[in-house]
């Protein structure tokens, strides 16, 4: 049957499921309940492309390059909206913050995030060798050690950059380039600068109060148009994660997903442990687990398909303030943070668990109680500065295992499964960067608890 035929079938299915979450829409239901409506559809059709056409069949290929409009088009709007975002959003969280406070909150949410990441590294690290993982027993590929290749060669280059000047870095030259996203530390710089903006703004309070008074107008008035925008945006989220599931389902090959079954299954057994040490910490600080569950479920499963923390941050946000009761700077500065420190899935569970895989293959004991403790710590330092999009776990395992002395090219033997793992991780690091928010603001006294025990409301 003719190829392009088969494309307008598939495409007009499409078109019936976006006009059937739309329907769901006018009988308001559950923006919540949509969006996991919408994951498991994109699933399901992803896996009847696959098993009718194949995953690199060109009915699959061409399908998914129309199905593109949609989820990628979603994620590049949020894209779009990120950078002013963090600019806004941590600007005016100075503004109306009282300074004393400012370093408190700061220091608080770096500190929550990086603890958690050394439990995750030791729980990576714990589960790898409770499984008895080991990269001895992988076959390489050719794809494998193209990837492998390709993982020196970054390495190579990442090497070139001294600790210092990767520290140096986060400072902007030009905080207008920054802003445009480019670089591995566009994040932290943005923050740096709107840190900086907004600090000499409280400043002119005493000498040019008038001058203060007007910027914070300007800034209030700039966040209130940020954040309908992200409201617009947001309101497409249903039909972007089918969109992104179907073709994330649809391209990866169950051949080699299934040759690395194992490893995929031990990894989301880790990353679930993980979270339930999320919610334990939640029940510890007197806050309801079960009710997080249900208020972060749009951000968490927004993340788990798009595989970007950065991406997921105008959602992160969102949430934060409007279902969680999280005062406004506490959730800007730690869903900005977040995505490029203490990423408790990419930078924490991942490399422990690969430097575990890989001791064996090196003549390294992996269980010895030096190589743990060593391991843990340099996995929580390494944690600083790990991009927020897809391929941030393969940029922390690049720090990481040269700093344990061993070889990185074995990490491309897991290029097979990366996406479907990195979905999970994501999802972990979302959730990481919600929990330090709520915590940090609980510490503070500035938890709406009574916004975090409410109802989940009529959403959009």
């Amino acid at each position: 049957m003719n190829t392009n035929f088969l494309v307008a079938i598939n495409i007009m299915v499409m078109l019936v499921i976006l006009f059937g979450l739309t329907l769901l829409k006018k009988r308001r239901l559950s923006f919540t309940i949509r969006v996991i409506l919408a994951l498991a559809i994109g699933i399901i059709f992803g896996t009847l492309l696959q098993l009718k056409y194949g995953a690199s069949s060109d009915v699959v290929i061409q399908s998914n390059s129309w199905f593109s409009i949609i989820g990628t088009g979603y994620v590049r709007l949020l894209s779009m909206i990120v950078i002013p975002l963090i600019f806004i959003s941590i600007t005016s969280a100075i503004i109306s913050q009282d300074s004393k406070k400012l370093g408190k909150m700061t220091a608080l949410i770096i500190v929550i995030l990086l603890i958690t990441t050394a439990i995750s590294a030791f729980i990576g690290a714990s589960s790898a060798n409770l499984f008895s993982l080991s990269a001895e027993g992988f076959q390489i590929g050719e794809n494998e050690q193209n990837a492998a290749e390709k993982m020196q060669t970054r390495l190579d280059g990442f090497k070139e950059k001294t600790i210092q000047q990767q520290i140096i870095e986060i400072i902007p030259t030009n905080p207008f380039y920054s802003m445009t996203g480019q670089g591995s530390s566009a994040t932290l710089s943005t923050v740096v600068f709107a840190a900086f903006l907004g600090m000499a703004a409280i400043g002119l309070r005493k000498s040019h109060a008038e001058s203060a008074e007007n910027f914070a107008k300007f800034i209030k008035v700039s966040h209130d148009i940020v954040m309908r925008m992200v409201t617009m945006i947001l309101r497409l989220t249903p039909y972007g994660v089918l969109a992104l599931m179907t073709k994330l389902v649809s391209t990866n090959s169950f051949s080699e997903i299934s040759r690395l079954i194992k490893f995929v299954i031990e990894s989301y057994a880790v990353l679930a442990a993980v979270f339930i040490i999320h919610l334990l910490i939640l029940t510890i600080f007197g806050l309801n687990p079960i009710t997080y569950i249900k208020k972060a479920a749009t951000p968490l499963m927004f993340a788990f398909s798009s595989r970007s923390s950065a991406g997921t941050l105008p959602i992160n946000v969102e949430t934060q303030i409007e279902k969680l009761g999280v005062s406004q700077g506490h959730a800007n500065l730690s869903a900005s943070l977040g995505t490029s420190i203490g990423q408790n899935g990419c930078a924490g569970v991942y490399p422990a668990m690969l430097a575990v895989m890989i001791a064996p293959t090196v003549g390294i004991n992996p269980l010895a109680p030096a190589f743990l403790i060593k391991l843990i710590i340099i996995t929580t330092l390494s944690s600083f500065g790990i991009a927020g999009v897809g391929g941030g776990a393969t940029f922390a395992s690049l720090v990481v295992l040269p700093a344990m002395g061993l070889p990185v090219g074995l990490a491309g033997l897991l290029i097979a499964i990366e996406p479907l793992i990195d979905m999970a991780r994501t999802m972990v690091n979302v959730s990481d960067s919600m929990l330090a928010g709520i915590i940090s603001s609980k510490l503070m006294g500035e938890l709406n608890i009574d916004v975090y025990n409410n109802k989940i409301k009529s959403e959009a």
